[in-house]
């Protein structure tokens, strides 16, 4: 099992020292759901809800956010992001929006966190959005899905 790498020998939080490391092309694919009432996602996919546009809303909140990441995760290096993607996919039938997010750049080290970091907040700008008739939604399963770039190279959930 590989060490924890945000602590130095002495077990003290630090930033990763990334400088030594090749410049690649890193991809990061992550995904997550949010469980509503019938109604809400009716009113969601309607797009008659008196907030507006909730998904595009969220798309927009999501790829903002895989902008902010750095300044969200104390030890997660600022990043010049070349493409973030956030795409929804309304499932009736579990009265849910599933939320995938793909963050990319060219760098020294990963955008997992950036990826992840644009699902969370787009499900939580629906949660936002929808909260007035709907207090009980729940998110779940954020998770990565894919990474590529680095020296690990490319890592896939099962």
């Amino acid at each position: 099992m590989s060490e924890l790498t945000h602590f130095n020998q002495a077990g003290e939080a630090h930033i990763v020292d990334v400088g030594d490391k090749a410049e690649t092309h890193r991809i990061a694919i992550a995904e997550g759901w949010i469980y509503m009432q019938a109604d809400t996602l009716a009113r969601i996919q309607a797009g008659d809800h008196k907030k507006g546009d909730v998904l595009g809303i969220a798309r927009i909140a999501g790829i903002m956010a895989s902008k902010k990441t750095s300044d969200l995760i104390p030890l997660c290096h600022p990043l010049a992001l070349t493409h973030v993607s956030v795409d929804f996919e309304l499932l009736p039938d579990e009265n849910a929006v599933y939320c995938q997010a793909k963050a990319e750049t060219r760098g020294q080290t990963g955008v997992e966190m950036e990826a992840l970091t644009s699902v969370q907040v787009a499900l939580l700008t629906i949660y936002d959005m929808c909260k007035a008739v709907d207090r009980g939604m729940s998110m779940d399963k954020i998770r990565l899905v894919r990474k590529e770039g680095g020296k690990s190279g490319v890592w896939e959930r099962n």
